[in-house]
């Protein structure tokens, strides 16, 4: 990562000075302020469908800061789901989603809490539910893995610390249209449920949840899908 990068904040409202401790703790990663490199994705997180929104946009400077790269190859996609299921509310309908919880918490959890910058998926509508799907032991690790890779969501920048929060600097607001951005929003969330219900349709001798958890499995297991990122479209430039 670079020195400094610049990242974008889609919100209903201009955020000049984002403040430490705000926010729900029920988020991805837990409490923070959550950007993109992505612009175009920022404007699509920044609207609903009745109200405009604001990409809001801010120069970072990482140097010193302290940062989880989830999506290295240094951790799977099972350590991305224990993060997840530690702060989230998941639907747990069943007796193996309850053991499930407990299993990737001990075996897979890391404490995001411990770092000043975070990096990952965003479990964005659909990419939750495949997400509870695995839990559920409904789909295999892999494809939990292709599944998070369907939208094309690209990774999300968490701010976590005080110290991280005092490194921002904000460079300015665009409005956003709702009448372009929520379709948009929309049309990608479409397309990843048509491309998974089609990845349903394929046989999958892959590990499931209750595998893992019969077997021992730990983060080492080589049949466990490495975090990969890779670079969504959209511009990821500058500012206005």
């Amino acid at each position: 990562m670079e020195d400094k990068i610049t990242i974008f904040h889609g919100s209903e409202k201009v955020i000049e000075k984002p403040e430490f401790g705000l926010g729900r703790k029920n988020n991805d990663f837990g409490l923070g302020f959550y950007c993109t490199q992505e612009k175009e994705l920022a404007k699509e997180w920044a609207v609903s469908s009745l109200n405009d929104g604001y990409c809001n946009c801010y120069h970072l400077e990482t140097e010193y800061l302290k940062v989880l790269h989830l999506n290295s190859p240094d951790y799977s996609i099972l350590n991305w789901i224990a993060v997840l299921v530690d702060h989230r509310l998941f639907s747990i309908k069943t007796p193996v989603a309850r053991r499930a919880k407990r299993y990737l918490t001990d075996h897979f959890s890391i404490n995001v809490n411990a770092y000043d910058l975070i990096t990952g998926y965003r479990a964005d509508d659909s990419y939750f539910d495949y997400a509870e799907a695995f839990l559920n032991n409904g789909i295999s690790v892999g494809q939990l893995a292709r599944a998070m890779r369907l939208g094309k969501l690209g990774e999300q920048i968490v701010v976590k610390s005080n110290y991280a929060f005092s490194r921002l600097e904000f460079l300015g607001a665009e409005t956003v249209d709702k009448n372009i951005y929520f379709a948009r929003r929309k049309d990608r969330n479409d397309e990843a449920n048509r491309k998974y219900q089609e990845m349903l349709e394929e046989e999958s001798d892959d590990l499931y949840i209750q595998d893992i958890m019969r077997e021992g499995v730990t983060n080492d297991d080589p049949r466990i899908p490495r975090n990969v990122s890779e670079s969504c479209p959209g511009s990821a430039g500058g500012c206005f």
